[in-house]
């Protein structure tokens, strides 16, 4: 019998190499479609749709009803955000705070990105469709297209008030959450839909003032960009007022004292943030406070719609 002939030493440890490297490269592949979906948004987005789920209720809702949305919802989320990365892979290449996305570094193609937005989706409002109900899924359908076409089509490239209207892309979840359960729509969750339209702004523009010289290079005309920093900060308190001013509306609609106290405090704590913004923007130097009210914004929304889940718990 003819033994096989020895390999070279360098083909075998080309082969293992090889070999090695095949797992690692179909695990960066799906991590890079993940990080297409920003996943630390669809976090911040979810802990508004539960909390309206809760309120609607009146209590839990049906567990399948709220892993339907759920899991629906971040299938949405994610079809929108990868969408967005593929029409705004050209300013992200040039924007530092993006240049990690994997269009950007060219870890997935463009006709790949494309194709997975548009699945997420089909799957997502099928998913709402079926589970829950049909006024979900159209507005499933409205956010995903309002988020895409309307602001990140439209809207960003074209004007200062981008994030203003496009943001109400982001309030969605609060009204799909809500009809989830009930089937149609009221006061309360309209309510809630305000308190994140008017957070929008001023937490995304404190990101914006961090980041301006790369909105200016990318020529996205965001608010910081083409705006004086004193009017930037006038407008990021008085859309910190608005904020509050929406979350106390929710009290006599469909909350107690229990959230009327923590929406209160939440609130003065916004408000504070915002001044303190304000002021050190007159004084020059507002990139530290920018980024402190940034952050501090993520937890004051994640804080108030909790607090409408305490609510009514504790009632």
């Amino acid at each position: 019998m003819r033994t096989p002939a020895p390999q070279p030493a360098e083909r075998v440890t080309e082969q293992s190499t090889e070999t090695a490297r095949r797992p690692a490269r179909r695990h960066g592949i799906v991590a890079s479609y993940i990080a297409l979906t920003k996943p630390r948004i669809i976090e911040l987005l979810l802990v508004t749709t539960l909390p309206s789920m809760i309120l609607a209720a009146g209590g839990l809702p049906a567990w399948t009803t709220v892993l339907a949305t759920m899991i629906g919802g971040t299938l949405a989320a994610g079809s929108a955000n990868a969408l967005n990365c593929y029409v705004d892979r050209d300013i992200d290449a040039v924007m530092r705070r993006t240049g990690h996305r994997p269009l950007a570094r060219h870890d997935v193609s463009p006709r790949g990105a494309l194709v997975f937005g548009v699945l997420l989706g089909v799957v997502s409002v099928a998913m709402m469709a079926v589970a829950t109900n049909w006024l979900a899924a159209v507005l499933t359908v409205a956010a995903i297209a309002f988020y895409v076409v309307v602001y990140t089509m439209v809207l960003k490239r074209r004007t200062a008030q981008n994030i203003v209207w496009g943001g109400a892309a982001g309030c969605m979840p609060v009204l799909i959450g809500w009809s989830a359960v009930t089937g149609s729509l009221a006061w309360a969750p309209l309510a809630l839909f305000g308190v994140v339209f008017f957070w929008t702004p001023p937490h995304f523009w404190a990101l914006a003032i961090r980041y301006r010289e790369d909105y200016a290079r990318a020529g996205v005309p965001m608010l910081p960009v083409v705006a004086a920093p004193q009017r930037v900060s006038r407008q990021i308190v008085a859309y910190a007022w608005l904020t509050v001013a929406a979350s106390l509306v929710l009290w006599p609609l469909a909350t107690g004292w229990v959230y009327g106290l923590l929406a209160a405090i939440a609130g003065a704590v916004l408000v504070v943030a915002a001044h303190r913004l304000h002021v050190r923007t007159r004084q020059g130097a507002n990139a530290k406070a920018a980024m402190a009210l940034f952050h501090l914004s993520n937890s004051y929304l994640a804080f108030v719609f909790v607090a409408v889940a305490v609510d009514v718990f504790v009632r």
